[in-house]
């Protein structure tokens, strides 16, 4: 038999609505069977959960039992359920259902077993005792944290299955509607669908049989138009999509590429899918050794493979701290499993805490230094008071020289606290420099006047030797004079009687380079690299009452004129500081 291209088109439509409408009502009536069961669970928990905390109190005494029977036998014929009172030992004490006293032991139970562990449990089976499937729910009664029995409520499966059979009939009279609507709106959109093929169709049987066609003219496109203009639009929309896609794959890639943290992503089977040039860099690989290889071959790291696998197992993000080579850059990894965009995949973000953990560690030892340069002051300053207060202030002479050294002591601790301000405010730039062109001789002469009366107390020769045609350089001369002194001052410090101080300056590229040359102790070769930090002498033992931040002051100042400072030494030979002033 001949079937049109329009009926197999309704019945085609109309069968997979069947279908469709058939499964729907099936999972319908199967959901609505279980959130059925669900809700009347809650309820059965919250009801015995409830009756269980009245009980409690009744179920310590025997005496009370009359009472809690009474409580039960109330709350069964309100709820029109089933109530049973279950020792811990499985003896039934109460049952609206049943005479107590015949009922067997219910120590075999299993919502009786779960709820003497603590735990609400709720079970569908044939009652023993009734004959009938009953829903069972059961609670643990608590008396402090013990477990002195169990309150267990029951509902018959055949209430339930009479209130789902009426659902289903609903259902099945809803799905049945829907699929006859159905039936005459597929007769409906397949005779709209398929009248322009039909009158083409006509059309070439009657040109075939020599007869002028039909115009087919109408105020609707036909198929043939209709795809035609289809798929126009849907190239108009492709090329959108597309130019979007590019734009947005532009964009990811320019983040990509000038973002400070490393990112990668792994596939499923390890393979390096994607790497951005900070991981490129953090890793020492380039982009053709990375992708398509595997995560250990491009990272050579035990530590973000173990990450990896880890994320990849739990499924959850995983975060590491760790160390990578050659460079020894400390890294936080964080993995990161892209289930939705990309299946199986893993995200690897990896932050350089190099800085932040040096910086910590500044923190740290400051923290250290001061503490420790306050402690020595402080301690000093104890202990002469206490002695004062022992009896010393009835001896003058003593009293006097005990307040000479607190004095002392004082200036020390007021010294430090000042060079720690001055120290904070260069550092945080609040200390406005007021540069001017000016001469090199013209900038050391003062700080040489001011210390030679001091060197001359020391037994030193201080001696400037600076050419007078060295070009000008553009500096505050107050703080380069403040650098000067406190070089002068180590140096003085650090040189035996009949030694020599020699200041001068040269020119070298486009700087100055002012230098403070002594013929003192010296540094060890060890400590050279770090005595411009702050806190640090290097020898402490001859370092006097010095707070050690002298150096670190000088060093923030000639930074802050764009210049540099360094030193050489020679233990027991002397020591030469440097540094470069700009050109005017």
């Amino acid at each position: 038999m001949k079937i049109s291209f329009r009926w197999r088109v309704t019945i085609a439509y109309v069968g997979l609505l069947i279908v469709a409408m058939g499964g729907l009502g099936w999972f319908l009536s199967n959901y609505f069977y279980q959130s059925y069961l669900d809700t009347v669970r809650t309820q059965l928990f919250s009801e015995a959960r409830l009756l269980a905390n009245q009980a409690a109190p009744l179920m310590a005494d025997t005496a009370s039992y009359p009472r809690l029977t009474g409580l039960a036998a109330n709350e069964a014929s309100q709820l029109n359920e089933r109530i049973t009172v279950i020792l811990p030992d499985g003896k039934v004490i109460y049952d609206s259902a049943s005479n107590a006293a015949q009922m067997e032991n219910h120590s075999d139970r299993p919502e009786f077993q779960k709820a003497l562990q603590g735990q609400e449990d709720s079970e569908i089976r044939l009652s023993a005792t009734l004959n009938i499937r009953e829903f069972y729910a059961a609670a643990p009664i608590f008396s402090g944290s013990q477990i002195i029995g169990v309150f267990r409520l029951a509902v018959s499966l055949q209430q339930i299955d009479d209130q789902m059979a009426a659902i289903r009939q609903t259902i099945l009279a809803a799905v049945s509607g829907a699929i006859l609507a159905a039936i005459l709106l597929a007769l409906a959109l397949s005779s709209y669908t398929t009248q322009p093929l039909r009158r083409l169709t006509e059309n070439v049987v009657n040109f075939g049989k020599g007869k002028k066609p039909v115009s087919t003219f109408s105020p609707r496109n036909d198929e043939v138009g209709q795809l035609e203009q289809a798929f126009n639009e849907m190239s108009a929309q492709l090329k959108t999509r597309i130019d979007e896609l590019q734009k947005e794959r532009g964009t990811l890639t320019a983040v990509l590429a000038n973002m400070t943290d490393g990112i990668l992503i792994v596939d499923q089977q390890g393979n390096v899918q994607l790497i951005n040039h900070a991981a490129r860099r953090m890793f020492k690989v380039n982009e053709t050794e990375a992708l398509s290889h595997s995560l250990i071959e491009v990272v050579r790291n035990h530590q973000v493979a173990g990450l990896w696998r880890k994320c990849q197992a739990t499924g959850a993000q995983q975060s590491s701290t760790l160390e990578t080579s050659p460079d020894r850059l400390l890294v936080q990894g964080i993995a990161t499993p892209l289930q939705q965009s990309l299946p199986g995949s893993i995200l690897l973000v990896f932050q350089d805490l190099t800085r932040v953990r040096r910086l910590e560690m500044v923190r740290r030892d400051f923290v250290s230094n001061v503490s420790h340069e306050l402690r020595t002051p402080l301690a000093s300053l104890k202990a002469l008071t206490e002695t004062l207060m022992e009896g010393a202030l009835e001896d003058p002479p003593a009293a006097r020289r005990f307040l000479t050294r607190m004095e002392g002591e004082i200036d020390n601790l007021t010294q430090m606290v000042q060079e720690l301000l001055e120290l904070s405010r260069i550092e945080s730039g609040k200390v406005p420099l007021e540069r001017r062109s000016i001469s090199p001789l013209e900038l050391l002469t003062p700080a040489i006047e001011r210390m030679q009366l001091q060197a001359e107390r020391a037994g030193l020769n201080l001696s400037l030797e600076c050419r007078e045609d060295l070009p000008p350089v553009n500096a505050d001369p107050t703080r380069i004079e403040q650098v000067l002194v406190n070089l002068l001052h180590n140096a003085i410090k650090f040189t035996p009687p009949g030694g020599k101080i020699t200041v001068s300056a040269y020119t070298e590229d486009s700087n100055v380079i002012i230098y403070v040359k002594d013929t003192g102790v010296g540094i060890a070769p060890g400590a050279l690299p770090r005595i411009f930090e702050r806190f640090y002498k290097a020898d402490r033992a001859r370092s006097g009452g010095g707070t050690g931040l002298g150096l670190s002051i000088a060093r923030h100042l000639v930074e802050a004129h764009g210049g540099r400072i360094w030193a050489e030494s020679m233990v027991n030979q002397g020591s030469t500081f440097f540094f470069s002033i700009p050109l005017a």
